[in-house]
């Protein structure tokens, strides 16, 4: 019998990997999107190839059809800067609350809501707060629904720690994110993939339908540069910069196309990223994390890759 996973979010840098782990598990996967032609390129390696399905979170009567036979369904949609009609409020509560009912109505046995550990429906940051609705409202709309909150992903192509390796390569001076105290647990994206799919798969854990996945080790932002600089095996100097000065340039930086930071990440490196100790994780789903030097080694192999692959 066909199961079928409807994911959507299915071409993001969380979503395409669980899209590929559960396809991997033999499960027949639409990947739904607004554009449904630039969903076949980022799968063109795999043996298997999703389903490509057009549609659109923010339109609710394009739900239905997308979800309609499955089994499950993810909501790996992010935004991260505001822009027009895609609101936080819109995307994030809204619109995971319509998604969350659909399937509900549609007799889809199990949803997972992708937040983020430190969501607050109570926080200052209207981007926090959203993610902090958005997870009462699908839960609401859907009794039963698995909220997975990561730590701060990381991978060969995040826009994170990729980020970090090549500036401290570059910056005679790295600033920091205020003294540099926040405590970050960064997580592989792989694994958190891994356990997206162990949980749709059956490997649910008994008690919280919540789970916080965060890495094998625990740094202040301060300790996870010098680590990174001992990996990369150079010298790093580090300056404390204030938060109020990282806003104006994130302000700015929010006009570019790609904007290289926001407003709303600056907000997250306010607050500590560390999964709580009574909230299920990986180790739960017998996932054991990848430590973020094995993930430095992979960025250093992608950069390795591209320099040689690079006309003279």
């Amino acid at each position: 019998m066909e199961r079928i996973v409807t994911v959507f979010g299915g071409t993001g840098f969380l979503g395409r990997r669980i899209v590929k782990r559960l396809l991997e598990r033999g499960f027949t996967v639409r990947a739904a999107s607004r554009h449904p032609a630039r969903v076949g390129p980022f799968f063109s390696s795999i043996a298997r190839m999703p389903e490509a399905v057009e549609a659109d979170i923010l339109n609710a009567s394009s739900i239905g059809s997308a979800i309609a036979g499955s089994e499950a369904v993810v909501n790996a949609v992010s935004l991260y800067v505001e822009q027009g009609v895609q609101t936080f409020e819109r995307v994030h509560v809204k619109a995971a609350a319509d998604l969350a009912a659909a399937s509900r109505d549609g007799k889809v046995d199990q949803f997972v809501q992708i937040s983020g550990i430190g969501s607050d429906p109570q926080s200052d940051s209207n981007y926090i707060r959203a993610r902090g609705r958005g997870e009462i409202a699908v839960q609401s709309a859907f009794p039963g629904a698995f909220i997975v909150r990561p730590a701060v992903m990381t991978g060969p192509d995040d826009a994170f720690l990729t980020t970090i390796v090549r500036l401290i390569r570059l910056l005679p001076v790295y600033p920091l994110f205020g003294d540099g105290g926040t405590r970050l647990q960064p997580v592989y994206v792989e694994d958190v993939a891994e356990a997206v799919s162990r949980l749709i798969d059956g490997r649910s854990h008994k008690g919280s339908p919540a789970f916080e996945f965060g890495g094998p080790r625990i740094y202040t932002y301060k300790e996870l540069l010098r680590e990174i600089a001992r990996q990369l095996d150079t010298h790093i100097r580090l300056m404390p910069m204030p938060f109020a000065a990282w806003n104006a340039l994130a302000g700015v930086a929010e006009l570019l196309p790609a904007a290289p930071i926001t407003r709303n990440q600056v907000d997250l490196m306010r607050h500590d990223n560390v999964a709580a100790i009574d909230a299920p994780g990986l180790r739960e789903l017998d996932i054991e994390p990848w430590d973020i030097n094995e993930v430095i080694r992979l960025i250093e192999q992608r950069r390795d890759a591209g320099s040689r692959t690079s006309p003279a």
